[in-house]
């Protein structure tokens, strides 16, 4: 959106980013976390949830030990299996990862530490491979103790239906999922000089998450793959630097996960024989593809929120440093008044103004300015006229919302998703265990 108000105000204009991974020639593709060559996945039901119809268990393995970099939540109530996964993902080798939904082995003592260890014991024995290099994951109500019966039961019958297709990607999606409406995938491709030859290179990935949504340091539950030959300190770098400008740039809530974890698995598959460290040339190509399918499954992420009919990019400019813009940012994406606004269709630039100056940051008022939706509503601190019924059929036109805020302070930008808070997420956070 980019329109011109009766006053003929031109609208802010937010910086493009560059370096992203169309300008290395990558494009979206199919296949999800299945788009990388030598990586399987499928999803089961398996008993954590009552309906049959329902997949409640995930297994996402690659075809031989490969690199793994990871990324967990900073709670300090983190779960049962963010321990354990924390500790084997250090070593930068990993084989495969169980995830459950419908149950979250989170404030479950030693022996949710103890179900942990067997759920991944239970996928080394099916897949021979030691038990170190099994990572799990789980999502869902938190405080009861894990059972492993689902675990006997589905494991098995996972492995049996490991499925290197997109189809194998997409069920594994859809297992993870709690109160998301929909499971969240993507995948790009692209041609990278590696060694001697250019070869294509894939990265894909599926995420969960809804609600309980504002990540620090990880995401909600998330796996990717790909088949670029990346080092561990690569394949860590890459999948750090993306998350931090993408799950780490969400919020639905406000409330970070006792179970975030984040996980990428590099097979090497696209040039056997080659390794891509932090400084060879092929890095910044394929670091920004692993971003790209991060910021993708962000954005998803924001515009499923529990009860969202609006995905809302909020973006702070002229912040005299990052962490300022990121804060005002932050401010206004959390704010309660702020998202029901926008649920309610009511242009209320006001509300947008007060979180701002509410947050600490030092600005003049009457040096900012404000764009909602594409349309200039305040400069120099004071309103602009405004057309209500214009602002109107822009909300029942368009699924995004785009906020814009210049404090005219410095040259920093700061960008975060958010989304709107309807009734329905008081329903759904208020039945959540019943």
């Amino acid at each position: 959106m980019s329109v011109t108000d009766a006053s003929g105000v031109l609208p802010l204009r937010v910086p493009t980013a560059t370096g992203g991974a169309a300008d290395y020639g990558f494009e979206r593709c199919e296949g999800g976390v299945c788009a990388a060559r030598g990586m399987r996945a499928t999803g089961v039901h398996s008993g954590f949830r009552d309906d049959p119809n329902r997949l409640d268990l995930a297994v996402v393995a690659a075809d031989e030990a490969c690199v793994v970099g990871a990324t967990f939540t900073q709670n300090r109530f983190c779960a049962a299996p963010v321990q354990v996964s924390r500790e084997r993902a250090a070593s930068g080798i990993a084989r495969a990862v169980v995830l459950n939904s419908g149950n979250a082995n989170a404030s479950t003592g030693q022996p949710g530490l103890e179900a942990a260890r067997e759920s991944a014991a239970i996928l080394a024995r099916e897949l021979d491979c030691p038990e170190e290099q099994v990572l799990v994951g789980s999502t869902g109500v938190i405080g009861k103790q894990m059972p492993l019966d689902p675990y006997r039961t589905g494991v098995p019958a996972a492995v049996r239906l490991l499925d290197s297709t997109a189809q194998g990607a997409h069920l594994a999606a859809r297992a993870v999922m709690t109160t998301d409406t929909v499971p969240k995938e993507s995948s790009w491709k692209g041609a990278v000089a590696l060694g001697d030859e250019a070869a294509t290179v894939h990265v894909g990935g599926f995420v969960k998450g809804s609600g309980m949504i504002s990540p620090n340091m990880a995401t909600m539950l998330s796996v990717l793959a790909t088949d670029a030959p990346l080092t561990h300190e690569a394949a860590q770098k890459a999948l750090s630097d993306a998350v931090a400008c993408s799950f780490n740039k969400v919020t639905v809530d406000s409330d970070t996960s006792t179970n975030d974890t984040c996980i990428l698995f590099a097979t090497g598959k696209a040039a056997p024989g080659v390794l891509v460290d932090v400084d060879s040339p092929a890095f910044p190509a394929i670091a920004a593809a692993v971003r790209a399918v991060c910021e993708d499954l962000a954005r998803k992420i924001a515009a499923d929120g529990e009860g969202a009919t609006k995905l809302v990019t909020v973006d702070v400019l002229g912040a005299a440093t990052d962490a300022d813009a990121d804060v005002v940012a932050r401010s206004i994406a959390n704010s309660p008044l702020v998202k029901t606004a926008i649920c309610g269709h009511d242009a209320n630039w006001g509300r947008i103004a007060a979180a701002a100056g509410k947050c600490g940051i030092e600005f003049d008022q009457y040096d900012v300015d404000i764009d909602f939706m594409g349309v200039p509503v305040l400069r120099a601190g004071l309103p602009l006229p405004m057309d209500e019924d214009k602002m109107l059929r822009l909300f029942d036109e368009n699924d995004e919302v785009s906020i814009v805020v210049s404090l005219g302070v410095g040259t920093a930008h700061g960008r975060i998703w958010t989304c709107d808070l309807t009734h329905e997420y008081i329903t759904i956070n208020g039945d959540y265990r019943t």
